[in-house]
């Protein structure tokens, strides 16, 4: 049977134990613009991505207004999880990822409670 050379990357990243799923983007090349559901007032929004090839992407979180580059590994996949615990961020949305078309990524959006806070935010 003949093989085809694919990135080992090949699936989204999984998220911490405890954590619920609120979107999954399969192994895409270029741009995308994907959903997320709804979570509780309280929940931290935890975005885990993952790319490879000659390149990288740049994540975007709405209504959050966030946004951070991942550096792709040429031969290795980059997987990078990001924690959201801003006001709001119980709210659905989407994710909207820019990317070449040399460069294979996945994203997976969870849900959970924030692992650590910020004691100056008294906010």
């Amino acid at each position: 049977m003949p093989g085809t050379t694919q990135p080992s990357l090949l699936k989204p990243p999984e998220l911490a134990p405890g954590a619920s799923l609120a979107g999954r983007q399969k192994v895409t090349t270029g741009n995308a613009v994907f959903p997320y559901s709804k979570g509780e007032k309280g929940d931290a929004l935890i975005i885990a991505a993952s790319c490879q090839g000659e390149g990288k992407i740049k994540v975007t979180v709405r209504p959050a207004g966030v946004s951070f580059p991942l550096e792709c590994g040429a031969d290795q996949p980059s997987t990078v999880s990001n924690e959201l615990a801003l006001s709001g961020v119980e709210r659905s949305g989407e994710v909207s990822v820019e990317a070449s078309s040399a460069v294979h990524w996945s994203l997976t959006v969870g849900r959970g409670t924030a692992t650590e806070t910020d004691p100056t935010d008294a906010g």
